[in-house]
């Protein structure tokens, strides 16, 4: 089988040219932004599906949206930037020992069938003496976590200084009830020389937007859907 050949961006028509050479000379080149969803909706959306769970939901609104918006899918290699066609999801699983692996929940427009995957993928990382192994091609996820324990207002992730990780990295907190609302933290950190405040913006008023509307979303879509 003949693998696609890889897709970079043309740098000398991007017009983020100039913040890309600025930002990728930093230090500590990648920001973040945190701030709270409503998932109140969510919540009611899931129990009406009759299947996969709140975590799962939110966690595939979330690739879908790392998918749709294209600089999610940006990865600095060189001097280069790659352009993924699509990333999957790397996250967290906690085991009953208190250790934790990874597990990886790849791109599905349809939940159904992602949460008949993630399901699966879960329950093997859940095992006891799985190997403590993050996915192979790293640069084709979202490194993802969820922190049920906190509802936090601000978050940082370990990184390797000195390793150019472009890798975008979303946390998901601890889901608390105000009044009618149920308020779940969402963190996001990524790279400035990949994207901006507009783009992780974009995120985070589509997100808010699926939560509108998150019927819609768990329904089934048929198997070539297409990208928004």
């Amino acid at each position: 089988m003949t693998l696609p050949s890889a897709t970079f961006l043309d740098l000398e028509h991007w017009p983020r040219r100039s913040a890309f050479d600025f930002y990728r000379t930093f230090d500590i080149p990648c920001f973040n932004i945190c701030t709270r969803l409503d998932v109140s909706r969510l919540r009611r959306a899931v129990k009406d599906a009759g299947l996969g769970s709140m975590t799962l939901a939110y966690h595939f609104i979330a690739i879908r949206l790392a998918n749709d918006i294209a600089p999610f899918r940006y990865r600095l290699e060189g001097e280069r930037v790659r352009v993924h066609e699509q990333v999957h999801g790397s996250t967290t699983v906690l085991r009953e020992d208190d250790s934790f692996g990874f597990v990886t929940l790849g791109h599905e427009r349809d939940f159904a069938r992602f949460c008949a995957q993630g399901a699966a993928a879960i329950a093997v990382a859940r095992q006891s003496g799985t190997p403590f192994d993050p996915d192979k091609d790293e640069a084709a996820t979202i490194h993802m976590t969820t922190l049920p324990w906190l509802h936090f207002s601000s978050y940082s992730n370990a990184r390797r200084w000195g390793v150019h990780d472009s890798v975008p990295k979303i946390a998901f907190g601890r889901i608390d009830a105000e009044g009618e609302h149920l308020w779940m933290p969402l963190s996001v950190e990524v790279h400035h020389a990949m994207m901006d405040g507009l783009h992780v913006g974009r995120f985070v008023e589509r997100f808010e937007a699926a939560l509108m509307e998150p019927h819609s979303w768990l329904a089934s879509v048929p198997a070539d859907g297409c990208r928004k």
